[in-house]
């Protein structure tokens, strides 16, 4: 089969069931296009092709028996280095974890191998996944398929970088901070972070966190779904999510009558590059046509800062504080940062942050009385010189931290609400724009529905990147 490598997921996997393609030619496709692409970009930090080779001739004996299969039996896929993969190296892009090799699969990946995925390698990630720009001190940058110049985003940049530049259709991403949206708004791909609780991240050390999800990256909003049929669903978290596999069918595309306020500087003046506000906001007309009322209007964000910035700096302490204590001296000083603002979180630091989370909950709730979706620019920045750490200034304006640049993510990360990424046009350069469409809590399914009739209308992610002209 010519143009393995142009399928969706859904195609792909199609195709394997059909037995119009085997599992060892999409492997030997997929194999081709690290070797063709991954120098110019790379995406692809480790590889396990040898056992990948023996699980695909395995899929290709159970396919001519006709025995059972998953969802995704057969696809090849590299998976994002902080998710933990049993014997392979999986080291969160940190020299604290160079050599850690898991005993057990996270529950992300356990669900895509029981589906059938074939797991091929890991892809880069910023260290411990911080600061949305995939560097590290181990494998070097990832850079952007569009122009290998600038940045790939993160910390799922690894991911989207190998999504863009057709090396696989889709892949498995994070996101706390705008670790899926980022890099799928600068990649020109669609990321979704899905529900609290919809595919469970589990932690060892703190069972209650809610800021981090787990979700899909992709080329087509179907293979957003198809990740969620293979990945949702129950196990031991507090306050479960009521959606299951089995309510992530096909979208139906379908704006009309759906009511939509949108922002630009989510009502705080936010700072945006121009640019991507002037693509952007060619694209209203788009969501109009498609049937959809457009009023500009925004959630409160008055809150959010004050509730990511604690929540975030908590999480770090739990899950980071003790490899801090043993290896403080191999870890990035941004990390070492966000840490020890955790570990210096006073009590009364921690009642204020519920309490504004509370009312962000209620300002939230407020708005979707009136709204069915709000839309927003889901980067601050167009993709940036790949050699910087982070952008020092936005918009004119100057950026304090390393999370300055990432607000317009952070922001919603903090009302906990599904987001899905949607590409948004091109600048004039060629660099990809994205916007991010949030929902009320569990409207996940109503969310990818309205996100396929805008890939309809638009087709953006199609445009394939300059390392494949």
């Amino acid at each position: 089969m010519s143009g393995i490598q142009d399928l969706s997921a859904t195609q792909m996997t199609g195709a394997i069931r059909r037995r119009e393609l085997s599992a060892r030619e999409a492997l030997e496709s997929h194999i081709a296009a690290i070797e063709r692409h991954n120098p110019a970009i790379n995406a692809v930090i480790t590889t396990d092709f040898d056992r990948a080779e023996a699980l695909a001739a395995e899929a290709d004996e159970q396919t001519a028996r006709g025995a059972a299969h998953g969802l995704l039996h057969g696809l090849p896929m590299t998976h994002k280095d902080t998710f933990n993969t049993a014997g392979l190296r999986s080291t969160q892009g940190s020299l604290a974890l160079e050599h850690h090799v898991p005993e057990a699969d996270d529950l992300q990946i356990a669900r895509l191998t029981a589906a059938g995925a074939i797991r091929t390698g890991k892809t880069n990630v910023p260290e411990f996944g911080a600061g949305s720009h995939t560097f590290n001190d181990l494998f070097g940058t990832t850079v952007n398929p569009y122009d290998t110049r600038v940045s790939a985003g993160g910390s799922s940049g690894g991911v989207a970088a190998v999504i863009a530049s057709r090396i696989q259709p889709f892949g498995d991403g994070s996101d706390m901070g705008g670790s899926l949206r980022i890099p799928a708004a600068f990649c020109n791909v669609w990321g979704f972070r899905p529900s609290y609780g919809v595919i469970p991240m589990e932690s060892p050390v703190n069972a209650f966190s809610w800021l981090g999800r787990s979700g899909p990256m992709a080329r087509t909003v179907e293979d957003l779904s198809l990740f969620m049929r293979a990945s949702a669903g129950p196990t031991r978290v507090p306050n479960p999510s009521p959606l299951r596999a089995r309510d992530f069918a096909t979208p139906v595309p379908d704006l009309r009558g759906v009511r939509i306020g949108y922002s630009f500087d989510f009502g705080i003046g936010l700072p945006v590059e121009p640019e991507i506000i002037e693509v952007l906001r060619a694209q209203l007309s788009v969501l109009e046509q498609a049937g959809a009322i457009l009023e500009e209007a925004t959630i409160d964000f008055t809150d959010a800062d004050e509730v990511f910035q604690t929540t975030r700096a908590f999480d770090f302490a739990t899950g980071i504080g003790p490899l801090l204590e043993r290896f403080g001296d191999r870890i990035k000083p941004e990390v070492i940062w966000n840490v020890e603002l955790g570990l210096n979180l006073t009590a009364a630091a921690i009642i204020s942050a519920h309490a504004a989370r509370t009312r962000l909950e209620r300002a939230s709730q407020q708005f979707f009385d009136r709204y069915d979706a709000f839309l927003s620019p889901a980067t601050q920045v167009l993709p940036f010189d790949a050699s910087w750490r982070w952008p020092h200034e936005i918009a004119g304006t100057q950026a304090e931290t390393y999370l300055d640049w990432m607000r317009s993510a952070c922001l919603l990360s903090a009302t906990s609400l599904p987001v899905i990424a949607m590409p948004g046009g091109f600048t004039e350069a060629g660099l990809p724009v994205g916007w991010q469409l949030a929902a009320n809590h569990h409207r996940d399914v109503d969310l990818l529905n309205w996100a396929a009739a805008y890939e309809q209308a638009t087709g953006f992610a199609a445009r394939p990147p300059a390392i494949l002209a």
